[in-house]
């Protein structure tokens, strides 16, 4: 079947019919996307709300507590009546919608109240206390807390992990060094070894104590857990194990921490506070998230340096960006997602057929150009001499460039008319240099880095947040994988054609028994196993093939009853809750798009699919969705965009059409070329991850 390029929004054939509904309901969501496009003087872009647990209004509480609890009483108090908001019928707090209480994000909160002037005798208090006695008490909460709970006098320093500043200085060549974690990591870690240094303390309240959330306190019985955490018992395997290596290597490095000369201290200092303030410059911040920015801050002040400091006052700028105040109440963003909003609304819109002459679009497509990378950035030091290019997820983060942003940024660019947007082919072509070069060497993707994947580095004491290792996943892989097959005038070259058999032979390697594939950045094997099957048939992949149909037969006997698909977070603590949960718009999509990627677009489970986003779609255009089916780290940090109720379904009922129809957006029709090596002259690189000239 020829494909077309779609120069029109087709008109309903007939109101009541099935082209006629998918045709009013394209139109509605177009024009609400439409009617929230942002033009500024570099073009236009998409933002949606990125909406998170309570944990990040109970450490901005923390953080403003610290650096003067009179001058932020206000904020304080409108950030405590949302986390009293996200209070649980229970008394607990919990890290996603629909959870269970969650120890840590349950103890933040009750001492965020305490800062915010709320008495331990206050019935809310009561009953979150006896909800973290039930869940184990203060003493099970994750390190991060800890640490912070340290900040204010309520846990002694010996009983936080050591994070010395000197392991800044670790060369390369050490087994455990910086670039061996993942950006995040190590944008969060590094400031915390300055704190871990300093060891500061923030007066409270003498009354303003936490004794009663610890089970030491109180008689056990009910108060006492029925088991251990996942991760705890994942770690407890025997005598000889890294848990154990790790654990004693922290001991040693508390007695060292207790010698009166320490000849490296103040070596490691300077060079953190060097790296922070290069990583802060063309940035929202230090990584642009927010536990690294407020992390960043305060290990500054600890050093003497006061709001003057150019990067404490532009970071403290940039949080309040963060700030959402809503009928007296403030509540925080992790960061902000404009590039990520602004390349799936554009796939979403072309792919729903509005013309590529839309001002929008071209304004859109100006405005994606303008963030292209073009200095380099941690990433380097893995893959030297590689052209800088690569996008990232935020306004602003020019260190870090984000691959699966970058695969996105290419699949939408390839949509939009390089006569409105001038540099398009240019820049296009960088993008898939850059992202073929940071291939991982098994054949997969990971989000920033290459090859970030030392297992053993996930036992030391702090790597309780989940987060640890940047591993390469098939949800990114296949978008990369379909992002890379997208360009016939590259297609044929033996290097990309070795980057697509690898990652074919990684993707196989990762399907699960029952046909699935795990979803690391979106909730979670529905999310897996459409991004995976969208690239491996734009590889060239047989849909007829036996492995192919058995993730079919997945995606069909998850379907529900009402014709939708859902699964919840709940999935990644325990994978046989897989494909289970009340049924959301985005996650219908993805399902209906993996099946018609396959060749089922006639099939009955793709038309019940389509039929439930036609019956859920509300009157403006938009759906409903409270759940949350995003993930930042699984099983510690959720998200909700809350466009992707928007994007994905208007991309599903597109994409159904099209392929009904033989009418689609064209697609691998620009010009993209790639260099005859992927290398230029190597840098040369200092010990310590700093370029020299």
């Amino acid at each position: 079947m020829q494909l077309k390029e779609s120069s029109r929004r087709l008109q309903p054939e007939s109101p009541g019919s099935t082209e006629g509904r998918i045709e009013s309901a394209i139109e509605a969501t177009t024009q609400w996307l439409l009617s929230r496009f942002k033009r500024t003087s570099e073009g236009g872009y998409w933002l949606g709300e990125l909406e998170a647990d309570s944990t990040l209004e109970s450490d901005y509480i923390f953080f403003l507590y610290f650096l003067g609890a009179q001058k932020n009483r206000e904020k304080i108090r409108k950030l405590s009546l949302t986390i009293l908001e996200t209070q649980l019928p229970d008394g607990a707090w919990n890290i996603h919608e629909g959870g269970p209480g969650e120890i840590s994000a349950s103890v933040k909160a009750y001492f965020a109240l305490r800062l915010a002037g709320y008495s331990a005798e206050e019935p809310f208090m009561l009953h979150a206390r006896d909800a973290v006695l039930r869940l184990g008490g203060a003493e099970r909460v994750n390190s991060f807390t800890k640490i912070y709970l340290s900040f204010f006098s309520q846990l002694d320093w010996d009983k936080i992990p050591a994070i010395p500043p000197e392991v800044i200085l670790l060369p390369r060549f050490f087994y455990f060094n910086i670039y061996e974690i993942s950006y995040w990591s190590r944008a969060i870690l590094i400031p915390l070894s300055i704190l871990y240094a300093k060891k500061p303390h923030r007066f409270v309240k003498t009354d303003v104590t936490l004794h009663e959330l610890f089970t030491s306190h109180h008689a056990t019985g009910s108060s006492t857990p029925k088991k251990l955490p996942r991760q705890e018992k994942s770690r407890n395997t025997g005598l000889v194990s890294w848990r154990n290596f790790f654990l004693v290597a922290d001991r040693f490095l508390k007695l060292l921490e207790k010698a009166p000369v320490k000849p490296l201290r103040s070596i490691a200092l300077r060079r953190a506070v060097e790296w922070m303030v290069a990583r802060s410059r063309h940035s929202d911040g230090l990584g642009a998230i927010f536990p690294s920015m407020v992390n960043c801050v305060m290990a500054l002040r600890c050093l003497g340096h006061d709001e003057t400091h150019p990067v404490v006052r532009g970071t403290v700028e940039k949080l309040a960006d963060l700030e959402l105040e809503e009928d007296g109440k403030i509540r925080l963003q992790p960061c902000l997602s404009p590039v990520w909003d602004t390349v799936l609304a554009v796939n979403a819109l072309r792919e729903a057929g509005l013309p590529k002459e839309t001002p929008e679009l071209a304004e859109a497509g100006r405005w994606i150009l303008s963030k292209e990378v073009r200095q380099p950035g941690d990433w380097e030091i893995r893959k030297r001499g590689v052209p800088a290019s690569g996008w990232y997820f935020q306004f602003a983060n020019e260190f870090y460039p984000d691959i699966d942003d970058t695969a996105a940024v290419l699949l939408a660019l390839d949509r939009l008319d390089p006569a409105r947007v001038p540099g398009l082919e240019d820049s296009m072509s960088r993008g898939l240099n850059w992202i073929l070069s940071l291939q991982c060497a098994h054949g997969g993707w990971a989000a920033f880095d290459a090859d970030v994947e030392r297992e053993p580095l996930t036992h030391v004491p702090y790597a309780d947040h989940n987060a640890m290792l940047d591993p390469a996943c098939p949800d990114i892989t296949g978008r990369v994988l379909e992002s890379i097959c997208r360009f016939p005038s590259v297609r044929g070259q033996p290097r990309v054609e070795n980057a697509v058999r690898k990652s074919v032979e990684f993707l196989k390697a990762r399907q699960e028994k029952d046909g699935s594939w795990y979803g690391r950045w979106g909730v979670n094997y529905i999310y897996g196993t459409w991004q995976t099957l969208k690239g491996l048939i734009a590889a060239g992949e047989n849909p007829q093939a036996p492995y192919l149909r058995n993730a079919v037969a997945w995606l069909k006997s998850v379907q529900h009853a009402d014709g939708g698909w859902g699964e919840s977070c709940a999935t990644y603590p325990d994978p046989s809750l897989k494909g289970k949960g009340p049924s959301t718009a985005s996650q219908t999509a993805w399902a209906v798009m993996g099946l018609c990627a396959t060749g089922e677009v006639e099939s009955e489970a793709v038309n019940r699919g389509i039929d439930f986003l036609l019956k859920t779609q509300e009157r403006d255009g938009s759906w409903r969705e409270e759940e949350w089916t995003g993930t930042g780290f699984p099983e510690v940090f959720y998200l909700k965009y809350h466009y992707y109720r928007i994007y994905f379904p208007l991309f599903a009922l597109g994409y159904y059409k099209n392929l009904r129809a033989g009418v689609q957006p064209p697609r691998g029709h620009l010009r993209v070329s790639l260099p005859e090596s992927g290398s230029r002259p190597a840098r040369r690189w200092g010990l310590f991850g700093t370029s020299r000239s």
